[in-house]
């Protein structure tokens, strides 16, 4: 781990919180627990700290328990991932499982970025008996005019290099947000027809647990 500290004599928060994690690593106990590690780390050094945390974990064979409210670094970094809510745990599992099959609303919404949209079931024909239904941003689809499963109106765009997030409002819908390539430049109002597939859905109980 490089820890690019120059003057040893005067550290400052974030300086001094990289010296104690690596007097951590270094100790090579079999068990390590991290708090909170990178919290005061600006994010161009902490997405490069993210990444040695997980190299020498891996090379020296210890088990860390990592506590952090960043999902970045809990998805990117976990082999298992305790997600807590009200010191409650919602799910465990790999982060893939929580990303593909959250047990509820909570961890749909709280894992991805963007979140997982959340749609009333009685909005969707075919899906009435389930009260929410939650699909993905990549397997959202624009709909040619009179083909999409629901009209939405565009209620904002970010470009983020690479791609564009449009977000949709509907009235029946929270987080609705659809990924295309490259700049998109959609006015703000306008109806946009989505459409998606039936086995990229997720179905949720009218108390916000996963029924399929």
């Amino acid at each position: 781990m490089v820890l690019k500290i120059e003057n040893r004599a005067e550290l400052s928060g974030g300086q001094r919180q990289r010296v104690a994690l690596a007097r951590a690593i270094v100790a090579n106990q079999p068990l390590c627990l991290m708090d909170e590690p990178l919290s005061n780390l600006d994010a161009k050094l902490r997405n490069s700290v993210r990444k040695d945390i997980k190299k020498l974990q891996v090379n020296l064979g210890i088990t860390v328990v990592y506590v952090t409210h960043d999902q970045t670094e809990a998805m990117s970094m976990a082999d298992i991932v305790v997600l807590m809510k009200d010191g409650r745990i919602q799910q465990t599992g790999s982060p893939e499982e929580l990303y593909y099959k959250p047990n509820n609303i909570f961890v749909a919404e709280f894992i991805g970025s963007p979140p997982m949209a959340i749609i009333e079931g009685k909005a969707l024909k075919g899906f009435e008996k389930y009260s929410s239904v939650g699909i993905r941003s990549e397997n959202l689809t624009v709909a040619k005019k009179g083909k999409g499963r629901l009209i939405c109106e565009v209620s904002e765009c970010e470009f983020l290099g690479s791609e564009t997030f449009i977000g949709l409002s509907h009235p029946s819908a929270k987080g609705l947000t659809i990924s295309m390539p490259g700049v998109q430049n959609i006015d703000q109002g306008k109806k946009l027809e989505i459409s998606f597939a039936n086995e990229d859905l997720h179905f949720f109980d009218v108390n916000g647990d996963r029924t399929s």
